[in-house]
Formats: structure tokens, C-alpha cells, sequence
């Protein structure tokens, strides 16, 4: 059994930089890093110096973590909160995360303006809605550019606007959810090809 105060001292610094996760996952963590460390000094032969040197300081080493648990959890998670937190980590990753990340911010901007929509037809009829005035077509409302209607023109979809819209904002909040699902999961698959 290898023990030494180097490698407890790492181990601390370790546990106490996963400080945003829960106390049995910093316990396994640790657990899992003491072993790794205890089988390449075995195997290996090399001093734990050497082993704690290839890990790379202890807070980097618990950031790569706490991005992985944050992906993981995000990948599964329906929470738009989450997924935009991951997509924010998964930007310093590289130029996919940005891509990513601006993806999930566009979709959820488009699909929440039309929700918005909804609910703003609801509260001003006659300010929100479709309109044709002299041959041009004209969407109004509070997400768009203000329109009062004038006497020729006349609303195209009515009441209609409000299940169109709101169903047309319910399926892009749900698409773009899903894309940024899967492309987290892509994500951590490619990491985990790319990790030696």
C-alpha cells in the first residue's frame, strides 16, 4: 500500500476542488484516482511523484470532472437552465461548443419569442396577430416590429394564432433541446476517443 503525504495531499486538494459536486461523488472520485494512482505505481514501477505529475494539478483535474458530470447530467436532462450551463462549459472545448452554444441560445430565442407570441395575442388581440394591408402580408406582435393595423388591413389567422404559434414555439423548444441532448453526447464520446 503506497502512502505518502504527497499523495494525500493531492488527494485532498482533489476532493476539495470538486467542492460543487455532491460528498459521495468527490468520495468516489477520489477513490477512483487513489487506485489509478496506486495501480501505475505498481504496474509502472514509477515513483507517485511521477504518476501525480502525468494527472496534472489537482484543480485541473477536478475541473475535467466536474465539465464531465455537468455534460453527463446535461445530456440527459430536459432543463433548458442545465443545457445552456453545459453548452457554456462545452464552449472552451472548442469551436463545436461555440457552435453549439449559439445554436442553443438562437432555438430557444426563436421557439420562447413565439410562446411569447401566444400568450401576447391572448393579453392584445388587436395588436398581435397576421395582417394583410395592401397586398403585403404583416406579423405583429411582441416579438416583432410593433404593428397597429389600419382600417384596410384585415388579420389572416384570428384566434388560429394562438395554438399555431404556440405549437410552432413548443416543437422548436423541444427540437433544439434534443439537438443540444445529442450533441453533448456526441461531445463526450469524442472527448473520451481523444483522452489518452
Amino acid at each position: 500500500m503506497i502512502q505518502t503525504t504527497e499523495l494525500d495531499s493531492y488527494l485532498s486538494l482533489l476532493r476539495n476542488s470538486l467542492g460543487s459536486l455532491t460528498q459521495n461523488e468527490r468520495e468516489e472520485i477520489t477513490r477512483e484516482i487513489k487506485a489509478h494512482i496506486r495501480d501505475s505505481v505498481e504496474q509502472s514501477k514509477s515513483s507517485v511523484e511521477a504518476v501525480l505529475a502525468r494527472l496534472g494539478p489537482a484543480e485541473e483535474l477536478a475541473a475535467q470532472y466536474r465539465d464531465g458530470l455537468l455534460i453527463r447530467r446535461a445530456s440527459r436532462s430536459v432543463s433548458p437552465p442545465l443545457l445552456l450551463r453545459a453548452t457554456l462549459r462545452l464552449t472552451t472545448k472548442g469551436f463545436s461548443g461555440i457552435v453549439v452554444f449559439f445554436a442553443a441560445i438562437f432555438g430557444y430565442a426563436i421557439g420562447g419569442g413565439f410562446v411569447l407570441e401566444a400568450v401576447a395575442k391572448c393579453i392584445f388581440p388587436g395588436h398581435t396577430g397576421v395582417w394583410v394591408n395592401d397586398g403585403d402580408l404583416v406579423m405583429s406582435g411582441t416579438t416583432l416590429t410593433k404593428y397597429i393595423p389600419q382600417p384596410p388591413a384585415h388579420e389572416i389567422l384570428g384566434w388560429w394564432y394562438v395554438p399555431l404559434t404556440l405549437a410552432l414555439g413548443s416543437l422548436l423548444l423541444m427540437i433544439t433541446t434534443l439537438i443540444i441532448r445529442n450533441m453533448l453526447r456526441a461531445s463526450k464520446y469524442v472527448q473520451s476517443k481523444l483522452s489518452p
